[in-house]
């Protein structure tokens, strides 16, 4: 069995952009006519220009080989150019085309993903969701700070939650804590900090002990100011504080997660065992986040779990993106005897559910893991066709100048 062709699409996602304003598609076919497809996570560069590299990487290192050697192929992109260090923008390629041979693999052993990498430890996933704006952007950034939504309303924020607790969730994730910059870390506002603690006391105050709270950042403040944002929403006891930090010196991230008793999680913007192994040895978080559509693909995610392992670290695959990357985290997460929760795009519905010829399986905030073979999902191609970006933003984006210029 070899592989002979390669397809890529960029899809637009429709408002209001759950997961992010596109979508970056893979497959790969064999000369046996079998289809796997994967996605990436990548926004360094324009994603059309992206699902180019994916081309290139392709035709380099799988077109002519026989998908069952995915070390081969890692350790081969992983080389590409003399680089052989971890490198975002060729993980996001390296990530979308290894699950795609992995759904290959997995459709020609007749067998889930899951059933190759160790067997099912989980028969359900818990998951959480966002607190989706109910109007106006999903980005922080872009939102109208004059206007009332879930980002800078304690009150909207509570009854999202409460009403996503009630639709079967028992963990909601929100990001309060202010602008995020090209110039961070910063120090929080005390408009920032002061906002941060009422959001999460007044959806605590919701949800009661139904549901955990996750607190989001990205990467915003000094190790000095994640501390003190911590220690303004410590009260109410969220499950994690995400990415209090950026996350290129994990020393830093470690002096956050010394000073707080709520666990650090971090890993969005991480690829490859070598740069978790960073995090693992500065013990600078309890909870790991990959997103296997840049982290390295299923396998290296695998490592990187087992390395966790080892240290009683837990694993709660990160998703702000595509169904594909979701149905990735699925098969990996059903393995991980340090699986903690998984990210779902709300219940998969909507564009994410239109995308798959059958949608993620979902039920009162449970994903059960498909028992068809690969990934367990196939994409619909007519739907990604339909829908082409043709933007020139990126995926996700800071804003460019500094907080206080």
């Amino acid at each position: 069995m070899k592989i002979t062709d390669v397809k890529t699409w960029v899809v637009g996602n429709p408002p209001p952009q759950a997961g992010g304003r596109y979508f970056i598609f893979v497959r790969l076919t064999t000369d046996g006519g079998v289809k796997g497809y994967g996605e990436a996570y990548s926004a360094t560069f324009g994603p059309h220009l992206t699902a180019k590299m994916i081309e290139d990487v392709a035709e380099r290192y799988l077109v002519g080989t026989d998908p069952h050697y995915i070390e081969n192929f890692f350790r081969r992109a992983y080389s590409s150019g003399f680089s052989q260090r971890p490198d975002i923008s060729m993980m996001g390629c390296v990530s979308a085309l290894e699950m795609a041979c992995w759904d290959i693999v997995g459709k020609e052993a007749d067998k889930p993903v899951y059933k190759l990498l160790g067997g099912q430890v989980h028969e359900r996933l818990r998951t959480y969701t966002y607190l989706y704006p109910q109007t106006g952007s999903v980005y922080p950034n872009e939102a109208d700070n004059a206007d009332r939504n879930v980002y800078n309303d304690p009150d909207l924020a509570a009854e999202c939650a409460l009403a996503y607790v009630d639709q079967g969730f028992n963990a909601v994730k929100l990001d309060p804590a202010g602008p995020y910059t090209a110039f961070d870390g910063h120090q929080p506002r005390l408009v920032d900090i002061d906002l941060s603690a009422r959001m999460v006391k007044a959806i605590r105050e919701a949800v009661g002990t139904r549901a955990d709270i996750l607190f989001g950042t990205h990467g915003q403040f000094t190790a000095s100011g994640a501390r003190r944002m911590a220690r303004a929403i410590e009260p109410y006891d969220p499950l994690w504080f995400e990415e209090p930090v950026p996350p290129d010196m994990p020393e830093v991230m470690a002096e956050v997660a010394r000073a707080t008793s709520i666990p650090i999680a971090t890993g969005e913007r991480l690829t490859t065992k070598w740069e978790f192994a960073r995090i693992i040895e500065q013990r600078a978080a309890s909870i790991l986040q990959p997103d296997l559509g840049r982290s390295g693909g299923i396998l290296e995610t695998k490592k990187i779990a087992a390395m966790a392992e080892a240290y009683h670290i837990q694993v709660a695959p990160h998703c702000y993106c595509g169904p594909i990357v979701g149905a990735a985290n699925i098969q990996l997460a059903a393995t991980l005897p340090n699986f903690l929760i998984l990210e779902s795009i709300r219940t998969w519905d909507g564009f994410h559910g239109d995308l798959l010829t059958r949608k993620i399986d979902w039920e009162d905030g449970w994903v059960i893991p498909s028992k068809e073979p690969g990934l367990g999902v196939e994409l619909n191609e007519a739907v990604a066709e339909a829908h082409p970006w043709n933007g020139d933003a990126l995926h996700l984006a800071m804003e460019p100048r500094p907080l206080f210029p």
